[in-house]
């Protein structure tokens, strides 16, 4: 039996295919370590109350497309702090939890009518959210599932946290 040279290529083509690795997962390719880098500002080890109302500020501003000044802290209780916004929609108010851990934003939604939803968001199919301080400035990074990130540099100035 004489096979056609398309046939053969096709044949050391599919065989091919089966020696490569697996592509990572989107949950596989974010990793839980930030690379260091002397050129930016990084987080510190530990947050003043101050320091950590402005990184939940910022991060949840940055999350959900709101503006540093529009994130009230209405209150912290130890290492959580708890936040309301107003709703873009409705006018309502949002609500949510805030904490922070080495240099990671984990937040969560409250009120929500599925109570489901209501957790901490920092399941691997979750956004990563990093933060560094650099002066009034916070740095906001938000690598997505899909391994795409957005940064926002926002300036939210202690002084602002007078409540």
């Amino acid at each position: 039996m004489r096979l056609s040279p398309a046939i053969l290529i096709g044949a050391f083509a599919l065989a091919a295919c089966g020696e490569r690795e697996a592509a990572p997962s989107p949950a596989e390719t974010v990793a839980a370590q930030a690379p260091v880098s002397d050129a930016v500002a990084s987080a510190p080890a530990a947050l003043n109350a101050a320091d950590l109302r402005r990184v939940c500020r910022a991060g949840l501003a940055a999350i959900h497309g709101q503006e540093p000044a529009a994130i009230a802290v209405d209150g912290v209780e130890g290492e959580v702090v708890h936040a309301s916004w107003r709703a873009p929609v409705d006018g309502g108010r949002m609500k949510a939890d805030c904490r922070v851990e080495k240099d990671l934003v984990v937040w969560k939604p409250l009120g929500l009518p599925d109570a489901a939803m209501v957790r901490w968001m920092n399941q691997s199919g979750d956004p990563v959210i990093r933060y560094a301080l650099d002066g009034a400035q916070v740095a906001i990074t938000q690598t997505l599932p899909d391994g795409t990130t957005e940064r926002a540099e926002l300036a939210v100035p202690a002084e602002e946290e007078a409540h």
